[in-house]
């Protein structure tokens, strides 16, 4: 199949790059258009009793969005005020607002202003929402900072825009001068930053697509885009790199071309297949969100993945003989000399790996997720200015979450809807329980979540579940969705693991023909990617250096973080494993004993492997210094277990263990063997080519 694919675009190379051309033309001229249609709104969880209410609210009365005003600088009273509240109530889609509530903190200096926009049909409540922020702004004499629905969605929406941007801006320009010195030349180094390109567009445009059926998230504009250009520049170098070995033997470039795609193409289809086994997993989460970024996220890499396999040939067909072929390897290399310097002593270098990444995953026991908050923003958005006016003038407003929504099948007036609304006020993590008419059959109870943090609110929706009450009750809210979606992990995260370690060791197997180096793959890539959230958990929940990455400890990780991280750095993970074990088994299949095919694997790919890593972890660093915190998160997380996954795992740990194991290494039972060789997808034992004289 590879053979065939590559073969064509070998043979009608002008034809691949005109195809690939109006892709890339669409990404960047149609897909760019998925920056309006992104949703900051996460944790939803399908099938949830949340999500349950959520729709039977809807569906019974449309529910006003609500936006946020604090006002300084002028008295509840002053007709100028008085002036621009008229105004904002003349605004169309405007459902009402609240009188000016004085401060708490200040003697009646500054107001709170609540406005509530009704979402008509049409979706007008943005207009509506920046209108009556217009009039509130037009105050002369006064300092207002008004944020909440629309206007707040939209911040995030800018803020994932700027992202992207600014990562690109950091990253491209460093990825370009480490290719410049990783091959010496123009064009090779040019090649792989094109692949990214085309990752980049393709990207935009897959996300358009699921625009259309599906929401798409702020975070996966970002995610989708980082993991396209790293996955882009990693599988270009791969084939690039092995190209220009292949030119020092190959007759000519059309068959360096084939050599090539037959070794490296072939672990480009196996790495891009275990990074989509990656984001499959995430299927088994009913979050819309992380569902969607499973099929978004396994669609950026088969765009990466066909790229690779199509246009990077083709390209090389037409310029590869301006490529420079590699220089021979003169003596040891220096890959070689640390594998043998861990063979030398591998139970004190498995011992010590060991010892250090299980210290750096200790932080994780005390990780805290949450939904996040304000503070997620940059100070310069208006939404992180609210929250912090909000702690000053109004502590008892500051609470992000929003009101605990109970729904109950009694009509008002019932006497045992009554009692639960005794009880709900009575709960420490609620008070200020209004009630709330829907229908003759429907009324909705609406309690003010308490704190201190989030336990206390998520204590109480458990207890509301709890009450023992003679109709249907259903609670929904910020924190009755964050108590779903804990459950949710609770219940899933064990499926979607046995899902991935599964596919990983189905892949593993049919590539390595061994039993016992997929096991060994998993459980050094869960160590690798344990210690790298030990780190963010150190660092982002508990704030030690925070001010470094220009954010500060928040006492939580946002909920996305721990899944994303672990699932795609668990594929990039076996990625580097596959570049590794292929060089290996290679020279193992040639002949090599245990411990020289060891040696050799990773001198061949050692190279590779940290000039991949360092790439990928340069285009992932690019959004730790964004404005988003789960993102940073999300960057910082996987910048680290790159980077430990391409240094203690691949240069210590692997040479060690697999020095222990000796010929076990690649130890198959009989009955596998006739499985094997039915699903093999290794490549073929090359031998190495002699150099021409």
């Amino acid at each position: 199949m590879v053979r065939t694919v590559t073969g064509f675009s070998v043979r009608r190379p002008f034809l691949v790059i005109v195809v690939w051309v109006a892709v890339l033309a669409g990404g960047f001229g149609i897909g760019t258009g998925v920056f309006e249609r992104l949703t900051p709104e996460v944790g939803k969880v399908s099938g949830s009793e949340s999500a349950s209410a959520e729709k039977r609210l809807d569906q019974a009365a449309p529910r006003p969005e609500r936006l946020t005003a604090v006002i300084t600088g002028k008295r509840a009273g002053d007709p100028a005020l008085g002036s621009a509240l008229a105004a904002v109530r003349a605004v169309p889609g405007i459902a009402g607002l609240t009188e000016p509530v004085p401060s708490t903190a200040s003697s009646g200096r500054g107001a709170a202003l609540l406005i509530e926009v009704m979402v008509a049909p049409g979706d007008t409540a943005k207009g509506a929402a920046e209108a009556a922020a217009a009039k509130l702004h037009g105050v002369a004499g006064a300092d207002v900072t008004i944020a909440g629905g629309p206007l707040s969605d939209a911040e995030f929406d800018d803020q994932a825009q700027k992202d992207v941007a600014r990562a690109e801006m950091l990253s491209m320009p460093v990825v370009l001068i480490l290719l410049l010195v990783v091959f010496g030349g123009l064009l090779a180094a040019g090649l792989p930053l094109l692949i990214a390109v085309v990752g980049i567009g393709s990207t935009f445009g897959i996300l358009y697509a699921f625009s259309t059926v599906t929401d798409v998230s702020v975070y996966s504009i970002q995610v989708t885009t980082m993991l396209a250009v790293g996955l882009g520049v990693d599988y270009a170098l791969l084939m690039v790199s092995r190209f220009k070995e292949e030119r020092r033997t190959a007759p000519d470039v059309a068959a360096a071309v084939a050599r090539t795609t037959a070794t490296a193409g072939r672990t480009i289809v196996f790495s891009g297949l275990t990074v989509m086994v990656a984001f499959a997993a995430l299927l088994v989460f009913p979050d819309p969100f992380l569902r969607s970024m499973g099929m978004a996220g396994g669609a950026v890499v088969l765009a990466d993945m066909a790229a690779a396999l199509t246009l990077l040939p083709a390209l090389l067909a037409r310029f590869g003989h301006r490529i420079s072929p590699a220089k021979e390897r003169q003596g040891r290399g220096v890959f070689a000399r640390i594998a043998h310097g861990v063979q030398r002593r591998p139970v004190l270098t498995m011992v010590a790996t060991l010892g250090v990444m299980a210290t750096l995953a200790g932080p994780v026991l005390g990780m805290h997720i949450s939904q996040g908050d304000p503070r997620m923003l940059p100070e310069s958005t208006s939404t992180r200015q609210l929250w912090d006016k909000l702690a000053v003038h109004y502590p008892e407003r500051a609470q992000w979450a929003g009101r605990i929504q109970v729904l109950a099948d009694a009509p008002a007036g019932n006497p045992d809807l009554a009692r639960m609304r005794r009880a709900i006020e009575a709960m420490p993590g609620a008070a200020d329980v209004d009630e709330v008419k829907l229908n003759a059959t429907q009324t909705v109870l609406l309690a003010t979540p308490q704190g201190p943090g989030e336990k206390p609110a998520e204590d109480a929706v458990k207890a509301i579940r709890d009450l023992p009450v003679p109709f249907k009750v259903e609670v929904t809210g910020d924190s009755a969705r964050m108590v779903d979606y804990r459950a949710m992990l609770a219940g899933r995260i064990p499926w979607a693991a046995a899902l991935m370690v599964l596919g990983t060791l189905v892949l593993l197997f049919a590539f390595t023909g061994s039993i016992v180096l997929p096991v060994k793959a998993v459980l050094t890539n869960v160590l690798s990617i344990g210690a790298a959230l030990g780190i963010v958990v150190w660092v982002l929940q508990d704030g030690h250096f925070a001010g470094l990455l220009g954010t500060q400890g928040l006492g939580y990780i946002n909920l996305t973080v721990p899944v994303l991280v672990g699932a795609i750095a668990f594929g990039l993970s076996v990625d580097y494993e596959v570049f590794l074990l292929s060089r290996i088994r290679e020279r193992w299949l040639a002949g090599a004993g245990p411990r020289d095919s060891v040696a050799e694997g990773l001198q061949r790919t050692g190279g590779i492997v940290t000039a991949a890593a360092l790439l990928i972890g340069v285009v992932f660093a690019g959004f730790v210094f964004g404005g988003f915190a789960p993102i940073k998160a999300i960057g910082l997380g996987l910048v680290l277990a790159i980077a430990l996954d391409a240094t203690i795992v691949r240069m210590l740990l692997v040479p060690a263990t697999m020095t222990l194991l000796g010929h076990r290494n690649w130890w198959l039972p009989r009955p596998f063997r006739r499985v094997h060789d039915r699903v093999a997808l290794a490549e073929a034992a090359t031998p190495e080519p002699e150099p021409v004289h």
